[in-house]
């Protein structure tokens, strides 16, 4: 016992000596908040305050001064964040984290960024080169002022890497990772649909819109008819099997050994993965006179946040220039915000910005293609990937005139992928131009000439217009059909310049004095051939903006942010009528949970609030239905293709319905006798995931499935006691997709903003998580509460509580 015990205490005492030196290490990590700082570089001193909730105010000589010090206070506060960001769009965070990322590291190695990076920054003007140096000397000093490095470091047991001016670039390229899908998962299932499928199947299942779509220009599109028994008939076997034997007229290939292949997307049915919403309303239905804009961008959100708010101050060529809103830690660019003078914000446009190119090889030399000029050598690069605690691996990639080869089609035709990010040309830092826009018009000038991920921009200025348009490049296309893949080996064929600002889509002061956008198609004819179709969300979100705008006249700032957090779920009201008159009296008798089920859906409120049993048991029932009556439809395209996942196509809402209230006999899935029974199958389906033998569907509440989780991302190794430690504590929340208060258990509002522009004052402003990246940070969290509930914080900064001054060194 004595032994024991005398182990014991040794155990302890190594313990808290363990904490100890952890707490020291922590301490020696935190960010400087007062005093005097002296900065080499500097033409004259900066002065940073912040406010209680962290938020830095940047004053500065000139902008290239003002960017030093957001290095600073970036690397001081998020530079692990950065760290990561620049590496998965490099492919270089196996060296970092281990052969966990492998994966991931393959599958972005393959477009070579980091060289592309370093040709963009060759190729910037002057003054970009200068904000982007000044940027990374401004981070590499705040990491080196810390006495310990972050503390994400320590665990990894990696020494921070110094930041170079092309990673600025790189954090870029992770947003394009984010927002675009580079391998166009979508073009790919189209052209397998489209190969196997009849003519009739494929119109009914691939149309590019629904009753839901709400677009500033052209109106709804209607699901095409649903095809007949002598097109398809799920009933007869023969039918059936003459479809599955179209899908094996070839076997679906291997990739070739070595090749990179993109993994398959994860089941997206019960995902929130799409989001964002943005909005304006003119000077004359603003209740104070004044022109407003609303912004709030869905994110995968992690701990910390994506966005850094900030407030920039510094000289311009035309005078003073102030710019607040969010900025992205390892970029020196205001990304949303107002400058008194203009807002602007974004939402996903989900154009089409990668394609898919079909090669004809050289059958007398397997290492060449075809292009326009004649048989064209594959490029060939080897691509070593650096893994912590393991063996380097290399990759090689066969690069063609169009881009990286990526696989072959399930014909067995080898392909490359033409995407946006890996162009020069598709990047730059014009959006820092956007500081000094006065008008709309400037700013979708400088919007159309931005380099970055295309989105829907919207902006608003302070004599009252509203304007929206698209923010990144948009390339020419000619010769061939964009929603398949295609050969581009013929003279005049694919992308063949840049669209010019002056012929964007653009809708400037509409009639109705209010804009929106949601993700979801925006306009019609000309335009949206410009914009193409990557993938449009379906409309239901849209709409219910567009329908809220519509209900009032006049609106306040706080106006805006009701409809950012509004949660009815319009979008299932059908199939909640559905439901209850599926579950009639005779379909009830003597099924108690069936009974119980009906309660619960007739006594819903509506909402995806959090106590809503309604609510969920509505919105299973429509998934399962989905998932038991889709994939017969889709059997030819899965035979060929195991991969294939019908959940890319975003508009099978359309079909879908026409299917369970139309209920042909044609299309059944022929487990089922008829079409209720299908549906009553799905009723029985839902309760028996949900019931609990004591208290049956009663607490299986909407909260209990949409709890929050907002974790960082080493959390998840580390024992429960640290974990607590960094992440943000669980809250069932309400809001879910299809609606404008988006919210999953990782995925929603990564900010709102309401603001007028010229008057930030009004402004309201809300964040999830906090400032800082640092664990003991008064800023680590104190933005988590009044997001959570939706609570209207300022947008301007407010009173001084810190005061960091720059001071250049001799």
């Amino acid at each position: 016992m004595g032994r024991a015990l005398r182990w014991g205490g040794a155990a302890t005492g190594v313990l808290l000596l363990f904490l100890v030196l952890a707490y020291g290490f922590l301490r020696g990590a935190a960010p400087r908040l007062d005093g005097q700082v002296k900065l080499a570089g500097l033409s004259g001193p900066v002065t940073v305050t912040r406010d209680a909730l962290g938020v830095p105010s940047v004053t500065g000589a000139d902008r290239a001064d003002v960017a030093r010090a957001l290095g600073f206070l970036h690397a001081q506060d998020r530079f692990f964040q950065m760290d990561i960001l620049r590496r998965v769009a490099a492919g270089e965070l196996s060296e970092l984290v281990g052969s966990a990322a492998l994966v991931v590291d393959k599958r972005d190695r393959l477009f070579r960024l980091r060289a592309v990076a370093q040709q963009v920054v060759a190729e910037a003007t002057p003054e970009q080169r200068a904000v982007l140096e000044a940027y990374a000397a401004g981070v590499n000093a705040g990491l080196k002022s810390l006495t310990t490095w972050p503390f994400e470091y320590a665990l990894l047991m990696k020494r921070p890497r110094p930041w170079k001016p092309e990673d600025s670039i790189l954090v870029i390229y992770a947003m394009y990772f984010d927002q675009q899908n580079p391998t166009d998962r979508r073009e790919s299932d189209l052209a397998l649909m489209h190969d196997l499928m009849p003519a009739g199947l494929y119109r009914f299942l691939a149309a590019p819109g629904t009753q839901w779509d709400a677009p500033l220009l052209g109106g709804p599109m209607e699901t095409p008819p649903i095809p007949g028994a002598d097109v398809l008939d799920l009933r007869n076997a023969r039918s059936v099997a003459s479809s599955v034997q179209a899908g094996r007229l070839r076997p679906a290939p291997r990739e070739a050994e070595g090749e990179a292949r993109w993994p398959s997307e994860p089941d997206s049915s019960n995902s929130t993965d799409i989001g964002s919403n943005n909005w304006a309303v003119s000077s004359a239905h603003s209740a104070d006179g004044h022109a407003l804009l609303a912004n709030d961008m869905h994110l995968g959100i992690r701990v910390p946040n994506t966005w850094y708010r900030a407030r920039l101050s510094y000289k311009g060529a035309e005078g003073e220039v102030t710019v607040t809103g969010v900025t992205l830690p390892g970029v020196p660019a205001m990304v949303v915000g107002s400058n008194g003078h203009v807002a602007w914000g974004y939402t996903n446009s989900y154009g089409d910005w990668v394609d898919l190119v079909l090669l004809h090889l050289n059958p007398q030399d397997a290492d060449e293609y075809l292009t326009a000029d004649g048989w064209r050598h594959f490029e060939h690069y080897t691509e070593r990937i650096r893994v912590k605690g393991g063996r380097d691996q290399t990759l090689d990639v066969r690069d063609t005139a169009w881009g990286p080869v990526l696989d072959q089609d399930h014909n067995g035709t080898l392909r490359a992928v033409h995407w946006m990010a890996a162009d020069p040309e598709a990047t730059n830092l014009e959006l820092g131009a956007m500081d000094r826009a006065r008008n709309v018009g400037e700013a979708m000038l400088v919007a159309n000439r931005a380099g970055m991920p295309e989105q829907n921009f919207m902006v608003a200025d302070a004599d009252g217009n509203i304007a929206w348009t698209i923010a990144g490049r948009i390339p020419v296309r000619s010769g061939y059909d964009p929603q398949v893949p295609s050969y581009w080996d013929k003279p005049g064929t694919g992308w063949t310049g840049w669209l010019a600002p002056e012929r964007y889509p653009r809708v400037v002061n509409p009639a109705l004095g209010r804009l929106w956008t949601a993700n979801a198609r925006v306009v019609d004819g000309p335009m949206l051939a410009a914009i193409g179709d990557g993938g449009y969300d379906l409309g239901a979100r849209a709409h219910q903006v567009r329908d809220d705008l519509m209900a009032k006249d006049k609106f306040t700032p706080a106006d805006l942010l009701a409809i950012q957090l509004d949660d009815r779920a319009l979008f299932l009201a059908r199939w909640r009528s559905l439901l209850l008159r599926l579950l009639n009296p005779k379909n009830v008798a003597n099924e108690p949970k069936r009974a119980e089920f009906r309660h619960d859906v007739e006594a819903w409120s509506g909402r995806a609030d959090v106590d809503s049993v309604g609510y969920r048991l509505v919105r299973d029932f429509h998934t399962t239905v989905e998932d038991a009556a889709l994939p017969p439809l889709f059997t030819a395209c899965k035979h060929a293709a195991p991969d294939f996942d019908y959940h890319a196509l975003s508009q099978l809402e359309g079909p879908l319905w026409a299917l369970v209230s139309q209920q042909p006999p044609n299309l059944l899935n022929p487990r089922y006798g008829n079409w209720d029974a299908l549906l009553l199958a799905s009723v029985d389906k839902v309760i028996a995931g949900l019931w609990r033998p004591d208290t049956g569907l009663a607490t299986r509440s909407w909260g209990e499935r949409n709890t929050v989780r907002l974790r960082h991302p080493l959390s998840p190794g580390l024992p429960s006691f640290l974990s607590h430690f960094l992440d943000m504590a669980p809250v069932e929340l309400p809001g879910d997709s299809n609606m404008p208060r988006v919210q999953g258990v990782d995925f929603g509002a990564s900010e709102r903003i309401v603001v007028e522009p010229g008057h930030e004052d009004r402004g309201i402003f809300e964040m999830p998580t906090g400032q800082s990246g640092y664990p003991l940070s008064p800023y680590y969290r104190n933005s988590e509460p009044a997001w959570e509930k939706g609570e209207a914080t300022p947008f301007l900064p407010g009173p001084t509580e810190h005061t960091l001054m720059f001071e250049p060194s001799r």
